[in-house]
């Protein structure tokens, strides 16, 4: 079956955010006197939110929902200050973006980093290429991979869940298009591992943002 849309994840697949993350997370620690991490650590720390990365990051001794709470606002707090320092688009994914816009491909955001800063991240980054829908966590949603934002993406963009291509780089993404009845489809770029997307079922795995233009060129096996 031909695709019509495409739903992309954000950190790890748009842009590269790690160094942002990290740097705010290791901020955040370092200032109530906790241990830091190094950045590489943040590649298994983020993909559930914001929350759940400030747990694994956090001591155990300081994980109670009160500290949690207390360090997650800390970090977003620190975050909103520096969240383009040093992030950027991967290469390549400003000239794919660029494409699917030629070709009027329906465009969605579906990502765990809280919604605010989603935005902030898209319009900032691709203010030419704009998305028909940014979903980002909120308090009121349940996170991928509970499929329910990835179906809330397809029907605003008026297609069917199985003409969706979900582009992401983590096993949350690969699960939750799976869950939603899409195709998934893994970027070797991002914060996770190969070996990680096909374990969570990625029908297939890009190397180069330009491969997504496959699934949308009837001339080209899929």
């Amino acid at each position: 079956m031909p695709m019509k849309a495409i739903l992309f994840d954000l950190d790890g697949t748009l842009l590269d955010t790690l160094s942002d993350l990290a740097d705010a997370a290791n901020r955040t620690l370092d200032r109530a006197g906790l241990p830091t991490h190094g950045v590489s650590a943040y590649r298994n720390f983020v993909g559930d939110g914001s929350r759940m990365l400030i747990t694994r990051a956090l001591p155990e001794s300081h994980r109670t929902p009160a500290h949690i709470d207390d360090y997650l606002t800390r970090f977003k707090d620190d975050y909103g200050r520096n969240w383009k320092t040093a992030t950027r688009p991967y290469p390549g994914i400003r000239e794919l973006l660029a494409e699917l816009a030629r070709r009027d491909i329906p465009r969605a955001v579906v990502t765990n980093k809280p919604h605010r800063f989603a935005e902030e991240c898209i319009h900032h980054f691709f203010p030419d290429t704009p998305f028909q829908m940014i979903r980002g966590q909120k308090d009121h949603l349940p996170r991928k991979p509970d499929p329910a934002t990835a179906l809330e993406a397809a029907d605003n963009l008026r297609v069917a869940p199985e003409e969706c291509l979900f582009i992401g780089d983590s096993n949350v993404d690969m699960t939750t298009a799976i869950a939603a009845g899409m195709v998934p489809v893994g970027v070797a770029w991002g914060f996770r591992s190969v070996a990680e997307l096909i374990g969570a079922g990625a029908s297939r795995i890009v190397t180069k943002p330009q491969d997504v233009l496959k699934w949308f060129d009837g001339n080209t096996e899929r």
